[in-house]
């Protein structure tokens, strides 16, 4: 069967043969903020006839999978009527768990209770030592459970509590950030590392570098080992033809190992250092890994940020706040002794004084590092029905809403649900009422902070970044009745921690029954750059209302009918009106301007029927003030509000100015719109081009059907839809070359070679990363380009686009490329930037941000 899949250890072992068909990593990917989760992305790197499927889809597979065993070995018992327990990364936000319970239920597993990996194996110590654990912590005591895996590093501490009746307890006073960083990261250093060795300041074909990945792994398993020899030969197969005799042989030395990844990955560092903010250059696989490699910085921040954390109990107040007392080990990670060993060197060296005995920590057994979280997990099961010690301490987290203040112009929230709630626990702001406005789109910005675990529930606080996270808004419209017009209505909060361990948030009226439920849009976590709403746009400042209100004027002033006169203002001259009423040439409007100007725009739509000019410059401006589509709060539903007009179509359609216009509004907004959305524009024109292609070898020929003018701006639109399947993008770039190579009209052949450029760029302007043309379709695309026996101008930056320099290899075309490109565009005197991007990378300035985006950025706005 072409379409089987595996799941476990064949899968792992085979993968390892034919990496293009092998996904690793789907919970890292499901928490991956920069991708769409939802959509078909994985194997992220697969080959090209193999089908993909979302990180939800993989979750819910392997859940599948073991259904599927559970109900083979137990048929009277089916798993779907049993209570399941799954575990994740303590520091999952709330998208991620969602994401995970829908893969489960996906999976036909309905009863499903979320419990936190680094808690799961300490149960798993806990039903171990059966009664034995009183004997071994006391209360006062701070246990560090630290939990490294393949994929993520994740640090939670537990305090020890001596109940009412003397005994002692169990509560979980912290967990970390969450951190993709963990044995992959050490495969990925190895393989830069051997391969620096094989191929000096070359790069392997990622093929071979996938290969080269997991013999790493095996050789960082055999080093960093128990009784490890001194040295392992790594021998890598050739390719191609040289698959046979072309292999490639290291010696790789155990003290080697030890010096790139002990001492890259377990730094002995002051506990008073901090990780770096700068990128890893690990982005081989598409994961936002952490930005420092090193673990024990992120320990050591994690440590002292809490280190107030129950120290009420502490009975030695003069030892550090930060220090733990007993440590518990998990994770792949630690199977290696080497490791383990070097992070409690660190510790030690972190929390021992020269005036007394070197300190070490309790180091708590874990037989099985492998298989504790799921044992653990199955004993929280008993313990959620009353057998055994439960550890207490409820949500890690504190969560707030954002909320206008007339106080106040900071960005403020309130504290919604304090940090310690237990799951099945509510909330009720009752003594705090709020006003809320239904039947017109609202965005409810949403934050959390494991740092801040001390702010009461209704706390009003100022937005602090550096301690709260976004997470993705609710944007919604809460509907009431049968009537249209918006209404204000004084409200209540009620949020809960369900008892699988997610959020659930109402709003209940003050004086009716009225009660209205904001639930998480996981789908926003299905758009890279759109899924959390960080206020940069509103931050340049909104204009005066009287302004504000001047301008509408003029915009019905010249799309509606006054009287007996009738249209007051030509709309040929009304962008200049607003630039007189604003103040302000267009090009420094700022965003939320411009929204006010959509708003009434769409209240006059009819007046675009009055004439052709009047559509023509109705629709160049609402592309105008709504582009890019995305970067104010709910613009997603304004995006939406604008599509509802595509299905009229263009009223005065016998004028190409007005059709090039209805062109330009899409590709203006295309960042907004959905994939089946572009889908839907693109499909018809692609039509037309294949029909045209397929004639255009006869003997007469056969016109496009567009004017130039009407075509270059199809072109663009085409190559600004980022998100149509890559398949439908390599043909769209085989017709779009054709006139590049050969149209004698200059307009049509410089839009084909942007939009061309567009389609194989190294770096979306706003799509995900999973939505690019593949590196080797592009590479074939620069070289016809560079064999043209005359490169059109335009296409400079097309070049440009295709071939600068990530990092990734992956996405980066071959160095030889690269440098050929270089080359001929200081023969043709291109501006030494296009140059620097090619060969060393780097940031688009401004001029070049508006050639990649295909006019002018609003303000506030960049892209890579």
């Amino acid at each position: 069967d072409a379409h089987a899949t595996f799941v476990g250890v064949f899968a792992r072992d085979h993968g390892a043969v034919v990496p293009g068909r092998l996904v690793v990593s789907a919970k890292s990917w499901l928490c991956h903020p920069g991708v769409d989760r939802t959509a078909a992305l994985l194997p992220w790197h697969g080959a090209a006839d193999v089908a993909r499927w979302s990180p939800v889809e993989i979750s819910s597979r392997y859940l599948a999978h073991l259904r599927q065993a559970w109900d083979f070995k137990f048929p009277a018992h089916s798993l779907a009527r049993q209570d399941v327990i799954l575990t994740v990364p303590a520091s999952f936000d709330e998208v991620a768990r969602e994401l995970t319970v829908a893969a489960a239920v996906q999976a036909g597993l309905p009863h499903v209770v979320l419990v936190e990996e680094p808690q799961a194996a300490f149960y798993a110590w806990l039903h171990d030592q059966k009664k034995g654990w009183e004997s071994q912590v006391r209360p006062g005591q701070k246990i560090l459970v630290c939990d490294i895996g393949g994929g993520t590093s994740d640090f939670t501490l537990i305090h020890v509590r001596r109940t009412a009746e003397g005994k002692a307890h169990f509560h979980r006073i912290a967990v970390g950030e969450h951190l993709i960083l963990g044995g992959d990261n050490l495969d990925l250093a190895l393989a830069h590392h051997v391969e620096r060795k094989m191929m000096g300041d070359q790069k392997m074909e990622p093929r071979r570098w996938g290969s080269l990945v997991r013999l790493c792994r095996a050789v960082k398993e055999t080093l960093l080992g128990p009784k490890s020899p001194e040295n392992v030969t790594i021998s890598l197969p050739g390719g191609g033809s040289r698959l046979i005799g072309g292999a490639t042989q290291v010696e790789i030395t155990r003290e080697e190992v030890q010096r790139v990844l002990v001492d890259g990955f377990l730094p002995r560092v002051a506990i008073e250092e901090r990780p770096t903010t700068r990128r890893s250059g690990f982005q081989e696989f598409g994961l936002p890994y952490a930005p420092d490699p090193a673990i024990t910085k992120y320990l050591a921040a994690f440590l002292i940020a809490h280190r107030h954390a129950g120290e009420e109990a502490t009975a030695d107040e003069s030892d550090n706040g930060a220090r733990p007392d007993i440590v518990l080990f998990n994770g792949g990670f630690f199977e290696s002794p080497v490791l383990s060993a070097r992070l409690l060197e660190v510790l030690s060296d972190w929390f021992s004084r020269s005036d007394k005995p070197r300190w070490s920590p309790i180091v708590l057994p874990n037989a099985r590092l492998d298989l504790a979280v799921s044992r653990g997990a199955a004993h929280y099961g008993m313990v959620r029905r009353g057998h055994g010690q439960r550890i207490s301490g409820g949500s890690a987290q504190t969560y707030y809403i954002g909320v206008e203040t007339a106080e106040s112009d900071d960005h403020s929230a309130v504290c919604l649900l304090p940090a310690g709630l237990e799951e099945g626990q509510s909330v009720d702001l009752s003594q705090q009422p709020f006003n809320l406005l239904i039947r017109q789109p609202v965005e409810f910005p949403l934050y959390v902070s494991s740092v801040r675990t001390t702010d009461m529930a209704g706390a009003i606080v100022r937005v602090d970044p550096m301690q709260m996270v976004s997470l993705p808004p609710i944007r919604t419209v809460l509907q009431s009745g049968r009537k249209a017009a918006a209404d204000w209505v004084a409200v209540t909060l009620h949020a809960r921690r369900t008892e699988i361990g997610t959020l659930d948030l109402w709003c209940a009226e003050v004086t009716g029954d009225r009660r209205w439920r904001l639930q998480f849009d996981v789908r926003a976590a299905g758009k890279p750059g759109m899924q959390t709403h960080d206020a940069t746009a509103e931050t340049e400042g909104f204009v005066d209302q009287a302004i504000v209100e001047a301008c509408a004027m003029l915009i019905r002033q010249s799309f509606e009918k006054s009287g007996a006169t009738g249209i007051t203002d030509r709309p040929e001259g009304l962008v200049k009106r607003l630039e007189l009423a604003t103040g302000m040439m267009r090009a420094e409007w700022p965003s939320s301007l411009m929204r006010s100007f959509w708003e009434v725009l769409l209240e006059v739509e009819a007046g675009r029927k009055f004439s052709a000019e009047h559509e023509a410059r109705w629709l160049n401006l609402v592309g105008f003030s709504l582009r890019p589509g995305y970067g104010l709060a709910v613009d997603d539903w304004r995006v939406a509000q604008t599509w509802r007009m595509q299905s009229s179509k263009v009223v005065h359609a016998k004028n190409e100015l007005c059709r090039a216009e209805w062109w330009v509004l899409w590709r203006r907004i295309a960042g907004g719109l959905t994939a089946g959305q572009q889908h839907t524009l693109a499909e018809p024109l692609l039509a037309t081009l294949r029909t045209f292609l397929r004639k255009a070898g006869t003997a007469k020929g056969s016109p496009l059907g567009y004017g130039p003018h009407e075509g270059s701006e199809i072109f663009r639109l085409l190559g600004a839809m980022e998100l149509l399947p890559a398949a439908s993008k390599i043909e769209l770039g085989e017709m779009l070359f054709y006139f590049v190579a050969r149209d004698r009209a200059v307009a049509l052949r410089d839009a084909a070679a942007w939009a061309f450029g567009r389609l194989g760029s190294r770096v979306p302007v706003y799509g995900p990363l999973n939505a690019l043309v593949d590196a080797d379709a592009v590479e074939g695309w620069a070289r016809r380009l560079m064999d043209l026996p005359q490169l059109p101008e335009k296409a400079l930056f097309s070049l440009v686009q295709m071939v600068r320099l990530t990092g990734d290899r992956y996405r980066d075309v071959s160095p030889e490329l690269r440098e050929a490109v270089a080359a001929r565009m200081e023969s043709l005197a291109a501006p030494t930037h296009f140059v620097k991007l090619v060969r060393c990378g780097g940031d688009l300035e401004a001029d070049e941000q508006k050639l990649a985006f295909g006019e002018s950025l609003p303000r506030g706005l960049r892209i890579e």
